[in-house]
């Protein structure tokens, strides 16, 4: 719509309508679950993503010190994360927002953890990984102990 520029009524209709008989399609033969249409947690991943913008704040500030320090003090290390969620898709938030977060880079993924790659070794402990596995697992409605 916002691509073609067309908003005649009849073209506005005939889309709603369309998007409508899809979804009662797809309701109907029973293919949308939690991790294909996860719309009901919009509110909980939004206010997770403020909270991960703020860390990737810190986290560059952090970076940003270490490197340009007179002394370089970086300090690479690996590390395993254990991972909380037990969905693929919370898995895989939970990696990307390590990924996204300065100084650290998933590596691989495991059924279990997560391999990570950090860049000072003070990023690497995996307590400091648990708030927000929990609240990566939060923001997709998984129930994390």
């Amino acid at each position: 719509m916002t691509l073609s520029g067309y908003f005649k009524p009849l073209l506005l209709t005939l889309g709603a309508f369309s998007i409508g008989l899809t979804m009662w399609m797809a309701v109907r033969m029973r293919i949308l679950d939690h991790e294909t249409a996860p719309y009901t947690t919009i509110p909980q991943t939004l206010s997770y993503f403020v909270w991960l913008f703020i860390e990737i704040i810190k986290a560059n500030i952090a970076v940003v010190r270490a490197v340009l320090s007179p002394n370089l003090n970086i300090s690479p290390t690996m590390t395993k994360i254990p991972t909380p969620q037990k969905s693929d898709i919370g898995k895989v938030m939970f990696a990307n927002s390590i990924t996204l977060t300065p100084g650290t880079v998933s590596v691989s993924m495991e059924d279990d953890h997560i391999l990570v790659h950090a860049l000072l070794a003070e990023m690497s402990a995996p307590e400091d990984f648990t708030d927000m596995g929990k609240r990566s697992a939060w923001a997709i409605g998984e129930h994390v102990e």
